[in-house]
């Protein structure tokens, strides 16, 4: 893992952190279902690298980061690697909580395995 790619990663932190802040959700949901995929070889880089240097990048953010920040920034730094991400938002009722989290081919990178399991999914994108 490079130090660039950390810094990569506090850079999409702190654009989706304005975004949320002055546009909203919408705004966050509209800029990665415009993040297309790059063509390169996902080979290259492995999920794991990429979601450790956004773990990294969270510890050393100003203040608290928010899975759906995370996940969104996650989601953007692994399609510019090559690797058909989705950032996944799910629901649970009771109690009522809601969730983002990263998947690629329904596969967890970035949370804990089972997350699926515990939320209903409402939005991939």
């Amino acid at each position: 893992m490079t130090n660039a790619l950390v810094l990569r990663s506090l850079a999409w932190l702190l654009y989706f952190d304005y975004l949320v802040r002055f546009y909203g959700f919408a705004a966050v949901h509209n800029a990665v279902l415009k993040q297309q995929l790059f063509p390169m070889d996902p080979a290259l880089i492995d999920p794991a690298v990429v979601c450790h240097a956004v773990d990294l990048a969270c510890v050393f953010y100003f203040k608290r980061v928010l899975c759906l920040q995370r996940s969104a920034t996650t989601t953007v730094l692994l399609r510019r690697h090559g690797w058909n991400a989705e950032m996944v938002i799910g629901a649970q009722l009771l109690p009522f909580q809601s969730h983002a989290w990263v998947e690629i081919q329904d596969r967890v990178v970035n949370d804990k395995p089972y997350v699926n399991e515990m939320f209903q999914v409402l939005e991939r994108c």
